[in-house]
């Protein structure tokens, strides 16, 4: 009986540990990214824009992008008014778990201003996404963004995998 009765007290510890650990992992988002990549640059080209699709498990936002690539990385909207196409710098994007935030030209996307040097097609672009859960915990999320023609069509090397 004395076996029995201080072996409750460690499963029950175990028990403990591992509900814990699935709770931290459940607060935890995780965030997918796909297609990303940035439009190439001609030389005299100071701006460009990265464009991907995010997906997450949990409610998060995203509210930061850096690079190496350029002096200032914005999060941007464009948009209607009238007869007016106008884009301007946003606080964040909320990513809805399970659906597909689609950052694509026309639409939300991210401003790569002041280009350090032009970026051709086939090179990458590092991004790193932040982001920011309910709680204000905030993750990073590392991108390498391939460089494609202004068309946005992958290279053909991309098009072999």
């Amino acid at each position: 009986m004395l076996f029995v009765h201080s072996t409750v007290p460690a499963l029950r510890a175990v028990a403990v540990c591992a509900a814990l650990t699935l709770i931290g992992v459940a607060a935890h988002a995780e965030v997918t990214v796909k297609e990303a990549w940035v439009r190439a640059t001609v030389p005299s080209q100071k701006a460009t824009g990265a464009f991907m699709q995010l997906t997450s498990t949990e409610p998060v936002r995203l509210i930061e992008v850096q690079s190496s690539v350029a002096k200032i990385v914005e999060v941007h909207e464009m948009r209607m008014e009238g007869d007016r196409m106008m884009m301007q710098a946003v606080p964040g994007i909320d990513l809805v778990p399970g659906q597909v935030l689609e950052l694509k030209p026309g639409g939300y996307h991210v401003m790569l201003i002041d280009v350090v040097k032009p970026v051709g097609v086939g090179d990458k672009v590092p991004l790193t996404l932040v982001l920011e859960g309910k709680d204000k915990k905030r993750i990073q999320v590392q991108v390498s963004a391939e460089v494609r023609a202004l068309n946005g069509k992958p290279s053909a090397q991309q098009h072999q995998h």
